[in-house]
């Protein structure tokens, strides 16, 4: 398994990196950019069989990539197993390769994995939630292990930030920031 770790602005040694995919970037940057102890929030693309993907080519479908979120966060303010309540609590893990209107491979929900920590606390997740009967269907989020990441263009970087008012963002990402910030208001950065 490849770790992903090239020199980011802010990280340290002491930090770790997170990847999901759950749906559009967009909608998952904007999330966990506000989550305390989160670093840096990069969209971008992983578990495909291209290398250096363009959006237009992940797009399509052909390539078997997910858009994703590469999360760095400290540790010590902020655990994986938060991280992974905030992403299970902010899509549906039980819709194969679709979010909402969004359809295709490349909205899966899926985990990629650094570590075997991380794989086994997803996988204790996953029973956990499944146990909890929280969803009527079965989770399908795939577990895989992270083998490239890359990046997105600079446009989809801090796409929500950028872009409040657009279509979109008003309609599909803004009510998905409310419901997390009302559901995790005390890990919001302030």
């Amino acid at each position: 398994m490849v770790k992903d770790r090239s020199a980011r602005q802010g990280e340290s040694k002491d930090d770790e990196i997170a990847t999901f995919g759950g749906g559009c970037f967009w909608c998952l940057e904007a999330v966990f950019q506000d989550l305390e102890g989160v670093k840096q929030v990069v969209s971008g693309y992983a578990g495909g069989e291209v290398a250096d993907p363009t959006y237009e080519q992940v797009c399509t479908g052909s390539t078997g990539h997910a858009e994703v979120v590469q999360i760095t966060y400290d540790p010590q303010q902020i655990g994986y197993d938060f991280l992974l309540d905030v992403f299970f609590s902010i899509h549906d893990p039980t819709t194969l390769n679709r979010q909402g209107a969004d359809v295709g491979t490349q909205y899966r929900s899926v985990i990629f994995y650094h570590t075997e920590q991380q794989e086994e606390a997803a996988k204790r997740k996953i029973q956990e939630i499944g146990d909890e009967g929280i969803w009527e269907r079965p989770i399908v989020t795939q577990l895989e292990p992270l083998m490239h990441f890359y990046p997105a263009e600079d446009f989809h970087q801090n796409y929500f930030k950028k872009n409040p008012f657009a279509g979109y963002c008003r309609a599909v990402i803004s009510p998905k920031v409310v419901k997390f910030r009302a559901k995790f208001a005390e890990k919001v950065k302030q």
